[in-house]
């Protein structure tokens, strides 16, 4: 498949002008609409660097919050509140980990009722590799300076905090 030709003209523009005309203020629009297509953008770069390391993005970020916890492993619900993600899904994505000899589960030292997941060497290694994969492609985020970068995670920073995500 053949990369796809830029289009000559902006079509989230476009679409904020004839919004504009047709029913209203369109800047809310064309700043939602262009968020939604960046993730887009990010989603498929940052898939296509952990695609060799045979990785999901969730995947990669348990191992990260795994590698960067003070003794290699939390319990999973605490990993569920860090990645902001429900139980269920935590649980999937550390069974795929799990199988693939990435973490291991173990037996909290103190609490009976919880399980711990722990990083293993193997772990590691593969989110050092991975790591560099991500950060070589810049997460996908091109086209912007560090200033700005620093700039739209503050802005979106303060969506998110409106939103109730911390």
């Amino acid at each position: 498949m053949s990369p796809r030709q830029p289009l000559p003209f902006d079509p989230i523009a476009r679409a904020a002008d004839i919004w504009s005309q047709r029913v209203g203020p369109s800047s809310t629009m064309a700043a939602v609409t262009s968020i939604m297509r960046v993730q887009q953008i990010l989603q498929s770069e940052v898939d296509a660097a952990l695609r060799p390391h045979n990785l999901t993005f969730a995947r990669y970020e348990a191992l990260v919050l795994l590698t960067f916890s003070r003794q290699g492993s939390l319990p999973m619900r605490v990993m569920g509140d860090r990645l902001q993600l429900h139980p269920t899904s935590v649980t999937n994505i550390v069974d795929r980990l799990e199988a693939d000899e990435l973490v291991r589960r173990i037996p909290h030292p103190t609490d009976r009722r919880t399980t711990l997941v722990e990083v293993t060497d193997s772990g590691r290694e593969l989110t050092d590799k991975a790591t560099e994969s991500v950060t070589a492609v810049n997460f996908g985020l091109t086209g912007i300076t560090e200033r700005q970068t620093r700039q739209l995670t503050e802005l979106l920073g303060k969506v998110r905090q409106s939103a109730g995500d911390f």
